[in-house]
């Protein structure tokens, strides 16, 4: 979880290959063709249906806790909170956006960057500056809500990647507090 640009969808990839469990990014489930959002009862049929195709384990990228509420924390053992400064998270962003916007890269279910949005609250880099903090706030309070989930609070690439490192599959290994054995790497300390 976390912020626009913070990295979930690279983290989410390396550590469900480190684990060897599917990766279920959220944006592809919500974003239809067009931009247009999937309502709150079809992205939750969505979701349920990616989690429950991967009964072994599962990592999730993603927020979206209007729409889904805790469907996705109840079933997690941890939440991984990517919480770079904005300078980062911004700088990414517009390369991000520009770059796809240049290149007309596919994204989710066809869709693409466009020039229009630069005008709009819905561009990325306005989206970044306008809630960057939020998740910082909101996302320890969800995790504080259900006492099963492990919280694991990343500020910068070099946390993200000396967790990853630490990071080491066992045997049933799932994304799911479901009784299956979890991951047993303690979280990265403060720093």
């Amino acid at each position: 979880m976390g912020g626009s640009c913070a990295g979930k969808t690279t983290v989410s990839q390396k550590l469900a290959a480190a684990l060897r469990v599917p990766h279920i990014e959220l944006d592809a489930l919500h974003h239809d063709a067009g931009w247009n959002e999937a309502p709150a009862d079809v992205l939750q049929a969505r979701v349920r249906a990616a989690l429950d195709a991967a009964p072994d384990g599962w990592v999730v990228d993603g927020n979206y806790g209007a729409k889904l509420g805790s469907l996705v924390l109840e079933r997690a053992d941890t939440v991984v909170l990517l919480d770079p400064p904005l300078r980062r998270t911004f700088g990414r962003a517009l390369r991000r956006t520009i770059t796809r916007t240049i290149t007309r890269e596919k994204l989710w279910n066809g869709n693409r960057e466009q020039i229009r949005h630069v005008f709009t609250r819905y561009w990325i880099p306005w989206w970044v500056l306008g809630n960057h903090r939020r998740h910082r706030r909101e996302v320890p309070q969800r995790v504080g809500e259900l006492p099963h989930l492990e919280l694991v609070h990343l500020r910068s690439d070099e946390e993200v990647e000396v967790w990853l490192q630490s990071i080491q599959a066992t045997e049933p290994m799932s994304g799911s507090s479901n009784g299956s054995e979890r991951q047993k790497t303690p979280p990265l300390a403060e720093m």
